[in-house]
Order: C-alpha cells, then sequence, then structure tokens
C-alpha cells in the first residue's frame, strides 16, 4: 500500500526510520506521530472559544497517536517499506486556512504523480494509495487533479481523514486531520487488514 500525508508526521517518521535502517544507522526505530483536538484549532485556525460555526470545508483534528517499529528484522513484519517517494511543496494559493484539504491536495497529486514515474508502476500495481489528512473536500480535488494528469486512481484512493470520520454519521464536516491523523488509522485500522 501506498501512504502520504501533506501534514502526515506518520509517513514522515516512517521515512526517515527506514532510511536509517536502509543506511545501517540503526537496527531498529521507533516512529510515532501525535495531535490533540484544539491544538490546531486554538491558535491557526479560529479559535474555538469564539465560538464561531466551521464551514463545511473545516476538518477536526484528531486526538490519538500511533507509534511503530521498523526494524531490519522482518520475521514478524506486517509491512514492509519497499519504496520511498518525499513530496514538496506545491502550492495553488489556497487562502482558506479553514480548507487544508483544498491546500494539500496540489502537493499529494504530484507526490502520487513523482512516486508512479519513479517506481514505474500504474495505480492499479496498490490495492490502496492512501492520504493522510485531505478529508473529502481535499479527495474529490485530488481525484480531480489526478484525472486532469490522465491517471485514474480512483478505486485505490482514500483518505485516513475520511477513515476516521464518517461525515454522514457523525456530522463532522470534511473529516479528519493533524499528524496523529495517519498515525491512528494506520496502527488501528489499516495494518489490521494487511
Amino acid at each position: 500500500f501506498g501512504l502520504y500525508g501533506a501534514c502526515s508526521t506518520c509517513g514522515e517518521a516512517l521515512s526517515l526510520g527506514a532510511m536509517c535502517i536502509g543506511g545501517g544507522y540503526a537496527k531498529h526505530v521507533l516512529c510515532m506521530a501525535s495531535s490533540h483536538f484544539a491544538s490546531a484549532e486554538k491558535q491557526f485556525r479560529f479559535p474555538l472559544s469564539y465560538g464561531n460555526q466551521r464551514p463545511l470545508s473545516s476538518t477536526y483534528t484528531v486526538t490519538g497517536a500511533g507509534a511503530f517499529i521498523v526494524s531490519d528484522d522482518k520475521t514478524d513484519a506486517k509491512a514492509v517499506v519497499s519504496g520511498i517517494t518525499t513530496g514538496k511543496i506545491v502550492d495553488f494559493a489556497v487562502k482558506d486556512s479553514m480548507n487544508m484539504g483544498a491546500a494539500m491536495a496540489p502537493a499529494a497529486c504530484d507526490t502520487i504523480m513523482n512516486h508512479l514515474l519513479d517506481f514505474n508502476r500504474s495505480p492499479d500495481y496498490y490495492d490502496k494509495i492512501i492520504t493522510g489528512d485531505l478529508g473529502y473536500i481535499g479527495m474529490t480535488l485530488l481525484k480531480e487533479l489526478l484525472d486532469d494528469h490522465g491517471v485514474h486512481a480512483d478505486d485505490q484512493l482514500d483518505d485516513c481523514g475520511k477513515i476516521i470520520f464518517d461525515q454522514k454519521t457523525q456530522g463532522t464536516n470534511s473529516g479528519g486531520s493533524g499528524c496523529g491523523c495517519s498515525a491512528v488509522v494506520l496502527s488501528a485500522y489499516i495494518l489490521k487488514k494487511l
């Protein structure tokens, strides 16, 4: 599977841990990420104390953490890091701080496109390509951007922000976000399915 997160400290930690192992600098590396609701909201977005109504494009910062041991011993491994494509900032000048999915979707598209080119693969090589916290709006934009580049991955694409919060039953606007979003979903949901 592929795991991407524009704000995914989990993906970054796993990448750096795997590089340390691959470079022979360590045999075991603990990789973790966490976030807490109201940490970003109180400073970055509209402060909660304002009591404002959240727009439909906003996401909820996930309170949670996930930790993983990356090891050179693959005996009991549930997953193997076989390659890494590091993303970069791709700025489409989205100025709305309450719509982070739209701000991050271009970088997600660029990273996925570069990964497929680097490894000479098509989206159907993967069972799932999972982004970190684009949410419902960001995922819709990502699919449109990929389609514009001739990459049709609707069956493979999913997002941790969509998985952790169900828009219909929980009324969470655009889904989940934060560094812990992908860590929680990967550790508690995705790895159990492998």
